[in-house]
């Protein structure tokens, strides 16, 4: 597995959605994955972000903070299977959201599945329980994931100090 690399990554949020505010998780998560979000807009990397059944679950939270990503609606589990999920030719896919062991877990295991090297800040994914949780990362992790931290990303993204994006991405994380 490589380093997080701008050419070659893609961000995916996966299901950050108002039906899921109540999970204890959901707060943190939800501003972690908006650091994401706008880190891959400095970036500029593609973004793509899902909604499990919108009707019924909501869309996704405003403090995500999205802009003009795209949006799939979806009912399967894994956002890989998704009408519309495209990743753009990226063989990298840096992959947060809810639930850890669900849609996030199962939209990694399609990536890796299809070959794309896949990375997952720990920080950025949630699940209502807690053992849901760290079992959707250790099955992840087993797979072949690599599971890391949202600032741990961003840098390795960055690369280098110094630069108009580096001073940007550092506003985020501090």
């Amino acid at each position: 597995m490589a380093l997080l690399e701008r050419e070659r990554a893609a961000l995916v949020v996966i299901d950050v959605q108002e039906g899921f505010r109540p999970y204890e998780a959901f707060a943190g998560v939800a501003a972690a994955c908006a650091k994401l979000v706008e880190g891959a807009r400095i970036l500029e990397l593609p973004a793509l972000v899902s909604e499990q059944y919108p009707k019924g679950l909501g869309h996704t939270a405003p403090e995500v903070g999205l802009q003009d990503e795209p949006r799939i609606e979806k009912t399967v589990f894994s956002a890989a299977r998704a009408e519309g999920f495209d990743l753009g030719g990226r063989s990298q896919a840096l992959v947060c959201g809810i639930e850890a062991h669900v849609c996030v877990s199962q939209t990694v295991h399609d990536l890796l599945a299809a070959g794309v090297e896949v990375h997952v800040p720990a920080d950025a994914v949630g699940s209502r329980h807690q053992i849901d949780y760290e079992r959707g990362l250790e099955r992840m992790e087993r797979a072949g994931a690599v599971v890391g931290t949202v600032e741990a990303s961003l840098f390795e993204l960055l690369e280098r100090a110094g630069t108009p994006e580096f001073k940007a991405v550092q506003k985020l994380i501090l």
